[in-house]
């Protein structure tokens, strides 16, 4: 939830009375949302407040109308390639050129995203009120120990303590201070997915996750990308040859990759018609629109914490313990703003934790084992130690890999790009960690979650029964190449 600074005016009118709430939400994300409902269904009084997006980043401008994109824009490249697998249209419509030629129309692709978007946010307007939670559409600044003052949207002020309050803000599209940036047009990955024009080439700054899929998601739909990344690969937490799979899909995509090109410069195209971006070794690359893909920036500008005793670490993020409590008493932070990776499932589990220590459970944040996928062509899904964290760590490992192609299930979809990779602790023959490349990576990937969780060595993986044809069946095909 995004937390402009209250006007001083309102703050200022004491009169207002303080409402008492068992549970007081500020920010409606995954964590937050869940909480609230929760809590509310089993009697507590609560509020939420959130600024603008109901349901959260994830429904909104993040998880949801991404992979709803993606999803399109793979539909269009399997209609470009189907003549592949013996589709073609009759000759008096073009026969399978006609396919082969086949683009968005964008005001549709664009109303898909927006349909699916505007469903679930529909649902929770619906789910938060038959809660019985108090809903408040508002922007929250903490005035004292757990007791915020919210303007409301539609005017108006109100005062609320909470027994326990949560925060929950989120995060935002961070835009570091390189020179020009303030001057040209620019996006940001919540701009690009309003799709207000398709760009007829595409600059993105950062290779990570948000900027790998941008690039991804405009590869398919025909557009000539440039990734500019200031590391030696692109994804830095992967291993190289991980990253250097992932960069060949790209690339196959018609995306360039610029590694270790730090972007030290941007100004408008001399014609005035797009953007030129200068790295640190003076190289330029042009491009008719940028996309500024350089990670997310904690929401807590605004908010008061210093006046609730609510301390931030050097990042900027609301500083908590294994057990999601802040510097001040009864104050609990959850999901991006408080440091937790930033993946909605990974909010979700902080949501778990507090539901049990509320419920007087033990619940902690220690040892969670929480995967990933992007969402590129072909996926990856990694879960885990990578090979190059498990050997820092000093573990003794073993790796098994198989090409993706080995999969028969790979060949039947006609999509055989990438390896299964699996990191083995050899003393123990427990598995550290995996990455996958290739078709549905992102579902793949829980398996192998799922024996870890278990303490499964790889040879019960190995030997366990697969349904074939499957791409799961990768795991037995990657772990019998171990012996």
């Amino acid at each position: 939830m995004s937390q402009p600074t209250v006007n001083s005016d309102a703050t200022n009118q004491t009169d207002v009375p303080v409402e008492e709430v068992d549970l007081l939400v500020v920010g409606g994300g995954k964590a937050g949302k869940s909480l609230a409902m929760l809590r509310a269904k089993a009697g507590d009084k609560v509020v939420m407040v959130e600024r603008d997006k109901v349901g959260g980043t994830c429904i909104n401008v993040a998880c949801i109308p991404t992979k709803t994109l993606i999803s399109a824009a793979r539909v269009l490249r399997e209609v470009q390639g189907s003549q592949t697998y013996g589709v073609t249209l009759p000759e008096q419509d073009g026969g399978a050129d006609a396919l082969a030629q086949a683009r968005i129309e964008l005001a549709s692709f664009r109303a898909r995203k927006e349909a699916v978007v505007g469903g679930m946010v529909a649902a929770h307007e619906k789910m938060f009120p038959a809660s019985g939670m108090d809903f408040v559409k508002g922007t929250a600044r903490f005035v004292g120990e757990r007791t915020v003052e919210i303007a409301l949207n539609d005017g108006g002020l109100r005062r609320v303590r909470g027994a326990k309050v949560l925060i929950n803000t989120g995060t935002t599209p961070s835009v570091p201070p390189i020179e020009g940036l303030s001057d040209v047009r620019y996006w940001t990955s919540e701009d690009l997915l309003t799709l207000p024009e398709l760009p007829s080439s595409l600059i993105v700054l950062g290779g990570g996750v948000i900027g790998v899929e941008m690039a991804s998601l405009m590869g398919l739909l025909g557009v000539p990308v440039t990734i500019v990344h200031a590391g030696p690969h692109i994804l830095d937490r992967e291993d190289e040859d991980v990253a250097a799979e992932v960069t060949a899909g790209l690339e196959a995509l018609g995306v360039t990759v610029l590694t270790g090109a730090r972007a030290s410069k941007a100004a408008a195209a001399a014609d005035g018609n797009g953007v030129v971006v200068t790295t640190a070794d003076g190289h330029e690359v042009s491009g008719s629109h940028l996309l500024v893909a350089l990670g997310r920036t904690p929401v807590t500008a605004g908010l008061g914490l210093e006046t609730a005793g609510v301390e931030l670490t050097e990042r900027g993020f609301v500083r908590v313990d294994d057990h999601l409590r802040t510097t001040a008493e009864n104050v609990y932070a959850a999901g991006d703003v408080a440091g937790t990776p930033q993946f909605t499932h990974a909010s979700w589990n902080d949501f778990r934790v507090l539901r049990d220590l509320f419920a007087g459970k033990e619940a902690s944040t220690t040892g969670r084992l929480i995967p990933w996928a992007v969402f590129t062509t072909p996926e990856l899904g990694h879960v885990g130690m990578s090979e190059a964290e498990a050997r820092e760590a000093g573990y003794e490992v073993r790796v098994a890999k198989t090409p993706t192609a080995a999969v028969p299930r790979a060949k039947t979809l006609g999509h055989t790009e990438g390896f299964f990779k699996v990191i083995i602790d050899a003393p123990t023959d427990l598995i550290l960690g995996a990455a996958i490349i290739g078709a549905e990576a992102s579902e793949v990937v829980t398996s192998i979650q799922m024996a870890m969780l278990g303490d499964l060595t790889w040879q019960q993986v190995r030997d366990a029964v697969i349904t074939h044809p499957t791409m799961s069946e990768g795991l037995n095909i990657v772990l019998d190449s171990l012996g």
